[in-house]
Parts: C-alpha cells; sequence; structure tokens
C-alpha cells in the first residue's frame, strides 16, 4: 500500500460526525448495490420532515461513497400509496370528496385539487417536486405500482405461507381487540374497493388466496396477488426491505418498537433487514409532532421564502438525535450558524463540517463578513421597504471593486422579508432608564471622534468602553439597553459591525431619536 493511500485511510478512520459513523455500519453489506430508502405516506402533502428524511439519507449516502470508493449506491423514495385513507387531512380543499372516499387506497381517491387522476398521486407530485427541486438522486417507486403489477406477488405468497409465524410476532404487540381480528393481509373489497381491515375467515396457501366476511356478511375470498391484497404496514415494511433489498432506512423515534417488529419479520422472510437509524421528532412552536394531516409546523415554501434552503440543510445535519423545532424564529440562528460553518471549512478543510456533507464535498467561499442577524437588525433601523434601502447601505461598507455576491443577495432580500413579516409587527421600544439615557448620550459623544472609515473591530471598542464605564460588572445589560431601546428587539447585531454598515452619523441621529438629544 503507498504511503498516500495509508494517510486517506488513517483520515478517513479520524472523521467522526454522525453521518460517516452511519456509513461504516454499511462496509460489511454483500448487495452489489447499497440500496438507502425513505419513505412517504401519501395521506397528507409532503412536510419538512420528509425532505429532512431525505436529506439526512443523503448525508449518510455520500459518506459510504467517500470513504468506500467504488461501491455502488441508489437511494429509494417509497410512497406507501396503496394505504386506505383513515381520515381527512385539516389542510386541503373539497374535504366532502375525500369524506364519500374513505378507506378506499390513496391512488383510487379523487384529488380534491382537481389536478391528478388521484390524491395519492397528488401527494407523490409533490413529493417529487421538491426532491427535483434540490437535486436529490433518487428512485421513486409507487407502492400501488409494484402490488399491481406483481412485482410482490412472489414475497406475499411467502407471507401467505408464513402467516402463522407472522402472527406469533405480531398478536403479542397488539391490544386485545385489535389483536382479535388482526391479520398481515388487508384485502382490497373487489365491490368497494374499500382497505378492509377485518378478521381472516380463512388462509388458503395452496390457492394462494385469504377468505374474509365483508360488512354485509357475506364470505369474499381474494387473491393475495396482483394488487388484491396489501399488507398491514409493519408487515409491508418488512416485506419491503425483503423484496427491495434495502441495507439502510432512517425513521422518526416514534417507529422505533415497529422497526425491530419488521425486522423480525423480514428474518421470517429469509432476509437480514436493513441497518437502522431513528430520528427526534419535529415539532411545530407548540412543541407537538409535525403532521402531513394538520399541516402543523412550516412549510419547506415557508422556510425558504425567509433563508436559503442551505441553512434548513444545515439544521437538519445538527443532532439528529434531538428533537428539532420547525418555527419561524429558529430560521435566523440556522442561517448564521451555516454561515460560521462555511468560514470554518475555509480555514480548516474538515470532511466533519457539515458544510462539507450539504454541499457534497464542493464548498463555495463566502465571501462577505455579514451576519443574517446583522442585515434582520439594519432592515429594522432603516424601516426597509426592498432589498435597494439595504444595498445602499452595504455598498458604501463594502471595497468599490467589490462584486455583488449571490449568496448575500439572497440573503438580504430573505432578511427584508422577515424583517417585514416578523419583525416589524412585534417592534416593542422601551425607555432607557436614567443610567442608560446617561451611558447612550456618552456614546453618542465618543462617536463624534469617529467617521465611517472606522474599522467594525474599533467602533466596537468605542461602544465597549462606554459600557464598562456604566455596567462594569453587566456588560450583558449595556447591550441588551442598545437592543432594546435602539432597535425594539431583545436579541440584536454586533453593534460595532452595525455602526460600520449603518454609518457612525446615521447611528448617532438613531441614538439621539431615544433619547431626545
Amino acid at each position: 500500500m503507498f504511503d498516500s493511500e495509508i494517510k486517506n485511510n488513517c483520515d478517513n478512520e479520524n472523521l467522526k460526525s454522525w453521518p460517516f459513523e452511519e456509513a461504516r455500519k454499511l462496509q460489511n453489506r454483500k448487495s452489489d448495490v447499497i440500496t438507502f430508502e425513505t419513505g412517504y405516506g401519501p395521506s397528507g402533502l409532503p412536510h419538512i420532515g420528509t425532505f429532512g428524511e431525505n436529506l439526512r439519507t443523503t448525508f449518510v449516502r455520500r459518506a459510504f461513497e467517500y470513504l468506500y470508493p467504488g461501491r455502488k449506491t441508489r437511494l429509494i423514495s417509497f410512497s406507501d400509496d396503496m394505504d386506505g385513507l383513515r381520515k381527512v387531512p385539516d389542510n386541503v380543499p373539497n374535504k366532502e370528496l375525500l369524506a364519500a372516499n374513505l378507506n378506499r387506497p390513496l391512488t383510487s381517491v379523487p384529488d380534491p385539487f382537481g389536478c391528478h387522476q388521484s390524491f395519492g398521486e397528488h401527494n407523490n407530485s409533490k413529493l417529487r417536486e421538491f426532491l427535483d427541486q434540490f437535486g436529490f438522486d433518487y428512485q421513486f417507486i409507487s407502492s400501488t405500482a409494484m402490488y399491481q403489477s406483481g412485482f410482490f406477488d412472489e414475497a406475499l405468497l411467502k407471507i401467505l405461507k408464513h402467516h402463522e409465524e407472522i402472527l406469533e410476532i405480531m398478536l403479542p404487540s397488539l391490544r386485545e381487540e385489535r389483536s382479535s381480528t388482526y391479520s398481515p393481509f388487508l384485502p382490497i373489497h373487489p365491490v368497494t374497493n374499500e382497505v378492509m381491515q377485518v378478521a381472516m375467515e380463512k388462509y388458503d396457501v395452496d390457492a394462494g388466496t385469504v377468505v374474509f366476511k365483508d360488512h354485509e356478511g357475506k364470505f369474499v375470498e381474494v387473491p393475495v396477488t396482483g394488487g388484491n391484497c396489501k399488507l398491514q404496514w409493519k408487515v409491508d415494511w418488512a416485506m419491503r426491505w425483503h423484496v427491495l433489498k434495502v441495507d439502510y432506512e432512517m425513521f422518526g423515534k416514534d417507529l422505533i418498537d415497529s422497526a425491530k417488529l419488521s425486522k423480525k419479520i423480514c428474518r421470517v422472510l429469509g432476509s437480514e433487514g436493513p441497518e437502522t437509524f431513528f430520528y427526534e421528532l419535529f415539532l411545530d412552536n407548540d412543541g407537538k409532532k409535525i403532521s402531513k394531516s394538520k399541516g402543523n409546523g412550516i412549510s419547506l415554501d415557508d422556510w425558504l421564502d425567509f433563508a436559503p434552503k442551505e441553512s434548513l440543510a444545515n439544521y437538519m445535519f445538527q443532532t439528529p438525535k434531538a428533537a428539532k423545532k420547525l418555527a419561524f424564529n429558529v430560521i435566523p440562528r440556522q442561517v448564521d450558524e451555516y454561515l460560521s460553518n462555511l468560514d470554518r471549512y475555509e480555514t480548516n478543510l474538515s470532511k466533519d463540517n457539515p458544510c462539507w456533507h450539504i454541499h457534497h464535498g464542493v464548498v463555495p467561499v463566502k465571501t462577505f463578513d455579514i451576519t443574517y442577524n446583522l442585515l434582520i437588525n439594519l432592515a429594522s433601523a432603516a424601516s426597509a421597504e426592498n432589498s435597494d434601502i439595504m444595498w445602499g447601505f452595504l455598498e458604501k461598507y463594502f471595497d468599490p471593486n467589490y462584486r455583488r455576491d449571490k449568496m448575500l443577495e439572497e440573503l438580504v432580500e430573505s432578511s427584508v422579508k422577515y424583517y417585514q413579516k416578523f419583525v416589524k409587527p412585534t417592534k416593542s421600544f422601551r425607555a432607557p432608564t436614567d443610567v442608560e439615557s446617561n451611558a447612550l448620550k456618552d456614546l453618542f459623544t465618543e462617536l463624534d471622534a469617529c467617521d465611517d472609515r472606522e474599522t467594525a473591530a474599533d467602533l466596537q471598542n468605542v461602544v465597549f468602553e462606554v459600557g464598562k464605564k456604566y455596567f462594569e460588572d453587566n456588560l450583558k445589560a449595556w447591550f441588551a439597553c442598545i437592543y432594546e431601546v435602539l432597535f425594539g428587539s431583545k436579541e440584536g447585531p454586533k453593534i460595532g459591525s452595525f455602526i460600520k454598515i449603518y454609518g457612525v452619523r446615521k447611528f448617532q441621529d438613531l441614538i439621539a431619536s431615544k433619547i431626545n438629544l
């Protein structure tokens, strides 16, 4: 082995970020193509959590490809669109149309939006639309297509043959009432097209059929193949792992026990099942689980209205086993965290840096030293109605030869939108105390000796020195005074950088307007 190969192997062993740790679990898998899978239940519109699952799985996939070059991979995005519609979602039109089609397969339920042949197809298209928007490399698979084409037939007959073993696995996990009617198979009623959740009267292994009693008390016999039955979802999950040869799948914390049962069933079918990873749940602003049917929390489009997609990817990368609140107030901090990671990557080209994963190893160079929070506060101080006002300040701050950075342009546009939507309506200025008023007057006076040629660091030092006179033991209170009195906000930017961009004299005017100088 060459010295360069030895060094590369040693470097790889030192990579500790969670996607690399997960990727190492797959190094001994025997598959010719390592298959990663994500699942989607299209009973409601795809939400930001669905995006997160695909993104995080892609992080692991790319880490695996880096550690084990030459090994082939694929990502399957599987839609369980043959599942029955159990309830009408809150966030769709024409609810009465859906109510009239409850318990039918999602791909047999009319589209309440009126643009696709079925509700399932509508939601599938939305899933693919935003996966395509972010350049995911994936293979979309429809459950309905797999069942109806006969692709799953061999496995379905095997499940019929081993249904007693599967029942032994499943029944102890169910409540008594549920276990009395439970079957691995959910037959599709040949007349009503309903997905029937009823007890099986007979399992006929030789004929490849099941018999059930319908709502009218009639005995109905249907094949388990050809799309005439689907499986209960834990059994379906196991069957999918077996047939598609899935090597890796992640899921929410609430599915841990389900995954354990599915792995046991997978072994009955003759497969070891995938390596798995659970993540904590995504929560709305009230701490409740994000739901497709309720549409609570913020959507992918909501986030992208106020921040670049890389900031969302940065948020998804962080501590996946910690619960994530998906609310508008987390956006500014995540943008600045992403920008900080870009800076860190430039000085230390670590593949454990989230930016390496977000950009698949091709990390852009950041050409500006401005935070998103600073831009929001600049928009607030300037009462910015559009980005032109912002650029009027920024172009004085930058070198005359500075060329507008595409990333900064996006941040400027987003910061104005964020200010208009969330900051402007909630601004709450307070009057300064006597001590604070004297400190602000002193700051005004000290700034007389400064002009716009001063560096941000020099201006920050002026602010510090004034604060030490009046808030020696509590500089935090000094900056809280500046934010609350001058900006009407609990938080704010680094003051030196803000003064540099906003202008020394304009900042003095801001002070004067609040303390009646």
